[in-house]
């Protein structure tokens, strides 16, 4: 890197840098409660989209899409108000939850939008792997919400401590459909994921993608205190 002078890191700034690294590490909830209607909001594009989509097999395949609709309805209220255990399981003999809807109408839009709030809702739950594996399921081609798919899949695995699959999901998040909400966010965390994995000249790379390309959001701002805790002074 021509145009900076890297120094190697003091022992003195490995206590600040561990506890830098641990608080701004934040697991996926804090993103969530942060821009709950931002994700709310696209997500619900997407159901009402399936409103118009009649003009496919409209006998058959239009009815199912509004009994799916109407069965996520009570899931999605539950989820708002973070009751995700109520939300993705339902209750026996009353309102169905997310896997019910995914059970029964896994081919229909708010069946895949199900994958994506289950795996939410497993992974706020604890149950990290779960939340993965339904996340990968989920096929989104709208503007945010799959980006949060891909990034919360990183936060889950981060908490699994696999931490190169957290680093190569938080990229592929920040990668989809580029954007100054959702990119700068999980290009942090890439960078301090590879800071944990020891990979500081990686993590150097990150940090001068985020102040170079989003200069003006909170992260890019931040971007010259994280680049000269590593020694990157211009």
């Amino acid at each position: 890197m021509a145009d900076h002078k890297v120094k190697t890191t003091q022992a003195d700034n490995q206590e600040e840098q561990s506890f830098d690294i641990q608080k701004s590490l934040y697991k996926a909830e804090d993103f969530y409660e942060k821009n709950k209607n931002v994700i709310l909001g696209a997500a619900l594009v997407i159901v009402v989209a399936v409103g118009g989509f009649f003009g496919y097999n409209k006998l058959v395949k239009a009815p199912r899409e509004l009994k799916a609709q109407k069965m996520i309805f009570h899931a999605q209220n539950n989820f708002a108000v973070d009751s995700f255990a109520r939300a993705l399981n339902g209750i026996k003999g009353g309102e169905e939850g997310f896997l019910q809807v995914i059970d029964k109408y896994s081919n229909t839009q708010a069946g895949n939008l199900a994958h994506y709030y289950a795996g939410v809702c497993y992974v706020k739950l604890g149950e990290y792997q779960k939340g993965i594996d339904m996340l990968s399921q989920f096929k989104g081609n709208d503007l945010v919400v799959q980006a949060m798919a891909y990034g919360i899949t990183g936060d889950a695995y981060m908490e699994l401590n696999k931490v190169p699959e957290a680093i190569d999901a938080y990229k592929k998040a920040a990668a989809y459909n580029p954007n100054e909400l959702t990119s700068p966010t999980f290009l942090m965390r890439a960078g301090l994921a590879s800071e944990k994995a020891g990979k500081t000249d990686e993590a150097i790379k990150i940090y001068q993608q985020i102040k170079d390309q989003y200069p003006t959001t909170a992260e890019g701002r931040d971007m010259d205190k994280y680049l000269a805790r590593l020694g990157v002074v211009r």
